[in-house]
């Protein structure tokens, strides 16, 4: 494709086609630029187009975003891919050297896109590939155009901060370095130039919201500088950034006071970025930071008594107030805060105004509920007021227990005062009263079991009896939501300290709030339903078990199955977790509920199918489906006809609409039925029409399809081998063996595949193709090796020589090379077998080594009898010795973003898991099978076992003695 006009029209005129609202324009606009990214010039073709300042804006966008996707669809080198580079190696180069140019002169619009398909590249190949392009960037900074060098900053700021949160490594140390040598300088020299340009144009509005909006920049990337460790240079050099720090927190530039009320400005957040610097400062870098401590409290303290409530102060409130926890939590900075006064002023000016409850909280749980639920319960409220005060007064309680519960005692009884003078005007009141009760008694837990250890100054039981049960008795449950939310929360959060009596006395309660119209109230009392259904009690029981909650089934499962269909909550997320988790509870009892569940289970299915938006839901949604089908088939095992009878059809709908995000699922249950009917007669004749769909190459090319597919494939086979073997389908599985035993990645379900053909497969039916199979695995043995295909390959061999026996083994393996088993032994079993570490594997190993020493006469002949004393050795390694955790160079892969448009992740289904599967159930021990074995070959061939057992290590031969002797054997 060259670049030329003509060209260049032609892409324009498809791109003007892909913004069309029309499908039947769109379509076939975008499947023809997605065929055609393949062709080489394609992505400098793009550039060029969005580089023409004549052609129409909004091309040029929808340009800039068409290549930033190209680049994330194909930049990564996918080994695992039949086209491993989609991209030219001119190409490529061609890119790296027009791009940054290209990004720093585009309008804002276009260089957002290219400033993060640089990101892209630049993960990929920065600094080994693309050592310039620091260099390139930094000399920008000179410039003095602060469009240019905040489009820098901008791309640097995405560049790094993958440095805030990269595991440790000697390349992250190395990379930082270079970009440190680079940088550094420059940041603190652009960093002086752009304080002292703040002064230059104090009076011109604009050039001070571009100047500020770099310094915002500039504090990011200082940041991402400063993550993993305190660089020389920075600290060096800190009284300078300090001191720019401090001018940035105190001085006040009234014309960038905004009067939006919402969303923040550029000084908020240059603010909030200063705040989260200087707190990542207080907190790793303690001891060098200490002479700026006190200055930046006094500092960050007057800030916060002077900014107002609106949420556009939000993010900045909540790093201040994260700064003021971290310097709270040291204790050589107490002297502080151990001034009764400016504890006082502390819990007065700061905390309690964060903890109340806003207008715009109000606006947010009335009008955007799941956002609510998201930050409170979720924990997604990190950047949130109201969290940030609360891990605070956590925090001065801890170092300061006694006069913080003063203080607080005297708040609590006056917002509770204030609410029972008047509930229906001074609600908020009340839920302030719990959230700070939350805030302070709170010492430790987790999201599993709630908080587990709270301040002993706090009666949990009593509060909740005078002040939490009563808000939940009250006979209407729409009577102040938000106070109601909070007592529901309440329970949630402390279930591990309330005890069993309190929980199921609040029991009843919890299921009459499942009608309530507000969605959070709702979700809430579904939420403390599931939560307090995991409980488990000393012995490991469930604490509320199938005797408590089979009295109130009808009211659990009829309400939650009611709230799924309230305004709102038709996918509610909540409350099929918490549908689950009673059938889980109920177990048998859930039966007589069945028989309505399941029509409307399986109701919810092919609505969400139509439109699968809410992964969370749909995820429980199978897992209760799984889980109806293990509770009623465990119970009934003919019932599994009945589950198929009303799935089929809905699963049928989604393979063929080809709904992806389900289709990993639906193999799962597929799986799930066709498992449980094993040894009940031959498998139904509607698995049969689906079989050959299943074979179909494309469904084999989305990640998340593979683990379930070849269970599925699996089932097939141990049922039905005599069928598939008539249908003549087993090239199509061996070709789907072949793709996976290619990949790094499923490998293992390659093995997987393989070993079920060998267990169950009709053996003359795949004997003709087996010296092929082995081909493939020594050709990707010498291709590249990792520790996961060495540990797969050994348990095969083993396998196999367990099935059809050593001798059948060294023929197959010797016929591809001569004399090529020996090979085997001496660079693959003898110094990997050790690495196995799944002990039904070890058991297969253990059995396939002992008939390879003791049931294979080419093992006692040359020239593979010098190998013997030697495997047996690794063979003893492996009983006595703990597996061995060394890796192998081929290890080291990363797994390359998907190649191609989107792709359904695999989630196991826990209520659907596999069963374990023993492929040599006959051998239970596999030391006594060792040792049984060699007694066998004694008595064949007399005196020799002695004689080759002597060339083992003493430590070697104690250990077999001690078998022998533990079962009963001679080998003498």
């Amino acid at each position: 494709m060259e670049v030329n006009n003509e060209n260049l029209q032609l892409l324009a005129g498809y791109l003007q086609q892909t913004l069309s609202p029309d499908p039947n324009v769109r379509r076939p606009a975008e499947k023809l630029l997605e065929s055609t990214e393949t062709q080489r010039n394609y992505a400098v073709l793009l550039l060029n187009l969005i580089d023409k300042a004549e052609v129409d804006m909004t091309i040029r966008v929808a340009g800039s975003i068409a290549f930033k996707n190209y680049i994330k669809r194909n930049w990564a080198i996918n080994e695992d891919s039949d086209t491993p580079d989609k991209i030219h190696i001119d190409d490529r180069n061609t890119i790296k050297t027009l791009i940054v140019t290209l990004m720093l002169r585009s309008p804002p619009a276009l260089q957002k896109q290219l400033s993060d398909a640089v990101s892209i590249i630049g993960k990929h190949d920065f600094p080994k590939k693309w050592p310039q392009l620091i260099d390139e960037m930094v000399e920008k900074f000179g410039t003095g155009d602060f469009n240019v060098i905040n489009g820098v900053l901008q791309t640097a700021h995405s560049l790094f901060k993958r440095y805030r949160y990269e595991f440790k490594s000697q390349n992250l140390w190395e990379e930082i370095k270079l970009v440190l040598d680079r940088m550094a300088k420059p940041l603190t020299d652009l960093l002086l130039a752009t304080m002292q340009l703040t002064k230059v144009h104090e009076n011109n509005v604009e050039a001070l919201k571009v100047i500020y909006g770099s310094l915002v920049l500039v504090c990011k990337v200082f940041f991402s500088l400063n993550s993993q460790d305190l660089p020389e240079f920075f600290e060096d050099n800190m009284a300078t950034w300090m001191k720019s720090f401090h001018e940035l927190l105190t001085i006040d530039i009234p014309c960038l006071h905004t009067g939006d009320e919402e969303d923040a400005g550029v000084l908020e957040h240059l603010r909030s970025q200063v705040c989260e610097n200087i707190g990542m400062y207080a907190q790793k870098y303690d001891e060098e930071f200490a002479p700026y401590m006190e200055t930046f409290v006094t500092a960050v303290w007057e800030l916060l008594v002077k900014t107002g409530m609106q949420t556009k102060y939000d993010a900045l409130v909540s790093n201040a107030l994260q700064f003021l926890s971290v310097v709270a939590e040291r204790s050589h900075y107490r002297k502080i805060f151990e001034n009764p006064e400016i504890l006082a002023n502390i819990c007065e000016k700061v905390v309690i105004p964060n903890l109340d409850f806003r207008q715009s909280d109000e606006e947010l749980f009335e009008d955007s509920p799941e956002e609510y639920i998201r930050r409170d319960i979720e924990g997604s409220d990190i950047d949130t007021r109201r969290r940030a005060a609360c891990d605070l007064v956590k925090t001065l309680s801890q170092n300061f227990e006694a006069k913080i519960f003063g203080i607080f005692g005297q708040y609590l009884e006056i917002l509770l005062g204030k609410y029972k003078e008047n509930p229906a005007v001074n609600w908020r009141a009340k839920d302030t009263a719990i959230y700070l009760v939350t805030s302070f008694a709170s010492r430790g837990g987790t999201q599993k079991h709630g908080i587990t250890q709270a301040s002993e100054l706090v009666q949990l039981p009593q509060f909740c009896a005078q002040h939490i049960m009563p808000e939940l008795e009250r006979p209407n449950v729409n009577e102040l939501p938000v106070v109601k939310s909070a007592a529901l929360k309440f329970v949630m959060v402390f279930r591990s300290l309330l005890g069993q009596q309190t929980l199921l006395a609040a029991l009843p309660h919890l299921i009459r709030h499942l009608p309530a119209e507000s969605v959070v109230v709702h979700s809430y009392a579904a939420c403390s339903l599931e939560r307090i259904f995991t409980m488990k009690d000393p012995n490991g029981a469930l604490l509320i078990g199938p005797q408590h909650l089979a009295p109130v089934a009808n009211d659990l499962l009829g309400g939650l199955f009611a709230t799924l269909s309230l305004p709102g909550s038709a996918e509610n997320e909540y409350v099929m977790k918490a549908i689950m988790r009673s059938f889980y509870s109920l177990q048998e009892h859930s039966m007589p509920f069945m028989a309505v569940a399941l029509p409307r289970l399986t109701e919810i299915l092919t609505m969400v199918a139509k439109n699968p938006s809410r992964p969370h839901f749909n995820h429980y949604l199978f897992e209760t489906l799984s889980l109806a089908v293990k509770i009623v088939c465990k119970t009934e095992a003919s019932a599994v006809a009945s589950f198929e009878e009303v799935l089929f059809p809905v699963f049928q709908g989604i393979l063929q609409q080809d709904i992806l995000e389900f289709m990993p699922y639906v193999f799962q249950m597929l799986s799930l039925l066709l498992e449980i009917r094993e040894g009940s007669g031959p498998i139904p004749e509607p698995y049969w029409a689906l079989f050959p769909c299943l074979l179909a190459p494309p469904l084999w090319d989305r990640s998340g399809n593979v683990t379930p597919l070849i269970r599925l494939l699996c089932a097939f086979i141990r049922q039905g081998s005599a069928q598939i073997a008539t249908m003549d389908k087993l090239n199509a599985i061996l070709g789907i063996f072949q793709k996976m035993i290619a990949s790094k990645a499923n490998d293992h379900e390659g093995f997987n595949l393989l070993q079920n053909l060998l267990a169950y497969y009709p053996t003359n039916a795949l004997e003709a193709s087996m010296r092929q199979i082995f081909a493939l695995l020594f050709q990707r043995l010498s291709l590249s090796k990792t520790t996961k295909y060495v540990k797969g390959i050994i348990v095969f061999f083993c396998y196999y020589t367990a099935k059809l026996g050593g001798p059948s083994l060294v023929e197959l393996i010797d016929q591809i090379q001569a004399n090529m088993f020996g090979m085997v032994v001496d660079r693959v079993f003898i110094p990997d077998m050790a690495k196995v570490s799944n002990e039904l594997e070890r058991k297969i190993v253990a059995v396939g080594i002992s008939k390879l020493l003791c049931e294979c006469p080419a093992m006692l002949s040359p020239p593979y009898n010098q190998y013997w004393s030697r495997l047996l050795q690794a063979l003893v390694e492996l009983f006595e010795l703990p597996p061995d955790k060394s890796t192998m160079e081929g290890d080291n892969f990363v797994e390359p973003d998907e190649s191609t448009g989107y792709q359904a992740a695999f989630s196991q289904l826990s209520y659907a898991q596999p069963k374990t599967q023993d492929l040599i159930p006959e051998v239970t021990d596999g030391r006594k099978f060792l040792a049984d074995s060699l007694a066998k070959l004694a008595q064949t061939r007399p005196g020799e076992v002695p004689q080759l057992v002597t060339a083992i290590g003493d430590n070697h031969k104690q250990a077999l003695q001690k078998y022998c002797d533990q079962y009963g054997v001679r080998i003498a």
